[in-house]
């Protein structure tokens, strides 16, 4: 039984399929930005030939990261990461979304 100190608050998941840039840009994004709350994020990885999930996998080390070996579409793929999320409440983004302050 996971004690209430280590609930997560929201599960955030991001299918990446060659969006290099605008994920390290969305992840930055949600890390500079959420703070008052307990988070996770899943990428799905689907397949991408540009680094994507080399990249994640080096400078995000606490993301958890699903490779692909095939392109499976954004549903399938966010429901991989939905189906694997811990958090109270659940949200997908897309790869292009940049998280504000506040």
């Amino acid at each position: 039984m996971r004690q209430m100190s280590d609930t997560i608050d929201l599960s955030i998941t991001i299918v990446s399929y060659n969006t290099l840039d605008l994920t390290r840009q969305c992840l930055q994004s949600i890390k500079v930005n959420t703070k008052r709350i307990k988070y996770e994020i899943w990428v799905v990885d689907n397949n991408s030939t540009d680094g994507s999930a080399d990249m994640i996998a080096r400078e995000f080390p606490d993301v958890y990261l699903i490779r692909n070996s095939e392109n499976k579409g954004l549903a399938a793929a966010t429901n991989q990461g939905l189906e694997r999320s811990k958090g109270r409440y659940l949200m997908s983004l897309n790869s292009d979304t940049v998280v504000m302050p506040e």
